[in-house]
């Protein structure tokens, strides 16, 4: 009697602990981005968070979410995915919205300067009520040239967007084509485990955006190093999880890519420490 208490006691530990382990790997993927998230609001400066790192999820979480009605891998890990997705959309919501609100701010301050300028040049006498009832040619050259939307269709802008409407947008195209896509190649197994090993490969190099961004200025300004730490936890428990949980080859095997690349990441805090922040502040994405 004493051992089946003692083996359904067992039993139910090892549920408690395998429900907490999905749980911790359903939330524990968003824990990194709440720091960077407090610090943008904080800072109103969202020039030091790549938006690239984004794209970079919500594009390997798709295909992760595709390569499930191939390999039904556990439930925690496809949850995780639409949870993550959610996240980044956040991310780009409070990225978009203080970039908007920063180059209003600079518009104005410029477009009060040059008024200044040319009022004490006496070159050009600004009339106060012909400036309140009409806006100043360099404002409106200034305010036309920062917005830009998908609908431009303008290569040099992609993922460099003024307004929130075009990121989600691009993504409901890639929801559609992709969703199209794998239901005609489902049965393709080639191409399934093609899509699966894109899925986690382009998610184990979404700290590339971020490391590249550090090189190009020398210093890690406007980067949450406390990020940084919460991707490398998380990302040694996943590998580890999916090890653990026999998950299918190429989430281990990018999950340990990943913890590379995070570890890269704070090789350059250490290197950049003492760097100031780089001259140009507005450096977009």
């Amino acid at each position: 009697m004493d051992w089946i208490i003692s083996d359904e006691y067992k039993l139910t530990v090892g549920n408690v602990l395998g429900h907490l382990a999905a749980s911790a790997m359903i939330g524990g993927g968003i824990l990194p981005y709440v720091p960077q998230y407090r610090q943008i609001v904080k800072t109103q400066d969202a020039d030091g968070f790549s938006l690239h790192v984004c794209l970079a999820l919500l594009i390997a979480n798709t295909l992760r979410i595709f390569f499930w009605f191939s390999k039904r891998y556990e439930l925690p890990l496809l949850i995780q995915s639409v949870v993550m997705n959610i996240t980044m959309f956040l991310m780009i919501h409070l990225c978009v919205k203080v970039r908007r609100n920063n180059n209003i701010m600079r518009a104005r301050e410029r477009a009060f300067s040059d008024q200044a300028v040319t009022s004490v040049d006496g070159l050009s006498p600004v009339n106060k009520s012909t400036s309140e009832s009409q806006p100043q040619p360099s404002d409106n050259l200034v305010k036309k040239q920062s917005k830009h939307y998908i609908s431009d269709f303008d290569s040099r802008y992609f993922w460099a967007w003024t307004d929130f409407q075009s990121y989600l947008d691009f993504m409901l195209v890639v929801w559609a084509i992709g969703a199209a896509v794998t239901y005609i190649m489902l049965p393709v197994n080639w191409f399934m485990e093609t899509i699966g090993f894109l899925a986690v490969f382009t998610e184990a190099m979404l700290g590339a955006p971020q490391f590249l961004r550090n090189y190009k200025n020398k210093s890690t300004h406007g980067m949450s190093f406390l990020m940084v730490i919460m991707w490398t936890i998380g990302d040694v428990y996943k590998t580890t999880y999916f090890i653990l949980r026999h998950a299918p080859m190429q989430f281990w095997i990018c999950g340990m890519l990943q913890v590379s690349l995070d570890l890269a990441i704070l090789f350059q805090v250490y290197i950049f420490r003492k760097n100031p922040a780089p001259r140009n502040t507005h450096r977009g994405d």
